[in-house]
């Protein structure tokens, strides 16, 4: 009878709760902790007088940040893994049995850890999450402005393309401040709207003017700049800790850049010399030249993923990990593959898929739209997400002037399939292509 080895007789796991902590070291009569700092303290001297070099545990909710950093600093082996991978038989869940039942695991080698950044990459990515949350609270609202402008008949979002921009702004603190005459109102945005919808913004300026909407009108917007307060502190603290990280160990010197500036979202981060402060974190490496990558979506993705993306062995792993790649489901002779749940890395490549849809890219804009009248948009879409994941895997990786070498090989390769699909396509019709003559 095989018995299965214990490559760690003292390995111990923990069931994360927000009272209590159930702790079992290799199957052992487990041990209760409470979740206050003392406790939490007491759990790791236990752990280190009991001989515990390695502790697993899964990732519940928000409670098992506590307890990771004290045994981190602790100096223990913290493996973080997936509920599913400790899944016990149906009707023997209790808490008492699941830290059991993962120490017996954990000690006969059967967990596989999860990704955990280090610490200061988790500095970043709470910093970048409370700023997303503020942004996701700031568009709420603004739409609580459009509904109090709506209840006014006032059309103003309708006619103008941001309520939010200079000349929307402009206005709204207008009206508020007592002002009805739509000319007046009109003088107050750009000189464009002006020149080009000086009539439109007129008549969408006449409206009725409730005092019980003027009021949510104010609250509305007293609120969204209160969040516009609150993002900007968050991108003092960002900068702050950019600048104290120094990526690659330089100093606050710039760095080279490759290329010329992107076009930055309305929500990025208002912070001199962003894009340098990021490559010198990514170690040089100016991922914003790729296709799709804006300097704020970089900082997104390494505020997630951080700058070592060894730890994922090959490019197929990133891509696994990030949902972007379907899963293996094989039973005798059936297969079938299965639909991964896409994390937060995922949902960003998808995101920055999307501004390529349109764009004159060659290669991956070519490559989404052929996806697209094939497959339709939802599969071209993850498609093009998998190729921009690969891309920043090989960067990190590999370095990017082999990413660039490739990008270029790919961009010959699709040129020359279109050459030979239209000469194709001119042999059908009996016709001949000829070259346009090259300038001298």
């Amino acid at each position: 009878m095989f018995k299965l080895p214990i490559l760690d007789p003292r390995a111990a796991f923990v069931d994360v709760g927000s009272e209590q902590m159930h702790v079992s070291i290799a199957g052992g009569p487990p041990e209760v902790f409470g979740t206050v700092t003392s406790q939490l303290h007491a759990l790791r001297d236990w752990l280190i007088a009991q001989g515990v070099r390695s502790v697993a545990m899964e990732a519940t909710g928000v409670y098992w940040l506590p307890l990771y950093g004290v045994l981190e600093s602790a100096g223990l082996q913290v493996v973080m893994v997936n509920g599913r991978q400790t899944r016990n038989l149906p009707g023997r869940k209790t808490d008492m049995k699941d830290c059991q039942w993962g120490a017996t695991l954990h000690a006969h080698g059967l967990l596989r850890a999860g990704f955990v950044p280090p610490s200061y990459i988790r500095q970043l990515q709470d910093y970048m999450r409370l700023r997303d949350d503020h942004i996701t609270m700031a568009a709420s609202h603004v739409q609580h402005m459009q509904k109090a402008l709506e209840r006014m008949n006032v059309k103003l979002h309708d006619a103008i393309s941001s309520l939010t921009g200079v000349s929307g702004l402009a206005v709204v603190r207008a009206i508020l401040a007592g002002e009805r005459d739509p000319g007046r109102l009109l003088a107050l945005c750009d000189i464009q709207i002006q020149r080009k919808k000086a009539e439109r913004v007129k008549e969408s300026l006449r409206g009725t003017w409730a005092d019980e909407h003027l009021f949510a009108l104010a609250q509305a917007l007293q609120s969204w700049e209160h969040y516009q307060g609150q993002i900007a502190a968050c991108d003092e603290r960002i900068a702050v800790l950019l600048s104290d990280s120094g990526g690659d160990g330089e100093t606050g010197e710039r760095v080279a850049i490759r290329g010329p500036r992107k076009g930055a979202s309305e929500n990025a981060p208002k912070i001199p010399h962003l894009r340098q402060m990021v490559t010198r974190l990514c170690g040089g490496k100016d991922l914003a030249v790729l296709p799709a990558h804006t300097e704020y979506g970089v900082l997104r993705l390494v505020a997630e993923v951080g700058t070592d993306l060894s730890k994922w062995k090959t490019e197929k792993h990133f891509t696994s990990w990030a949902g972007l790649a379907p899963g293996s489901d094989q039973s005798g002779k059936r297969r079938r593959s299965r639909r991964r749940q896409r994390n937060r890395v995922g949902r960003m490549f998808c995101v920055m898929a999307r501004s390529l849809a349109r764009s004159k890219d060659i290669a991956l804009g070519g490559y989404y739209r052929r996806m697209a009248a094939r497959r339709g948009a939802s599969v071209a879409n993850v498609a093009l997400a998998r190729k921009l994941a690969v891309l920043f895997w090989r960067v990190m990786v590999k370095g990017l002037d082999f990413v660039e070498h490739g990008l270029a090989n790919y961009e010959v390769k699709v040129l020359q399939t279109k050459q030979r699909a239209l000469q194709r396509l001119a042999k059908q019709l009996g016709q001949q292509v000829v070259p346009l003559p090259q300038p001298a």
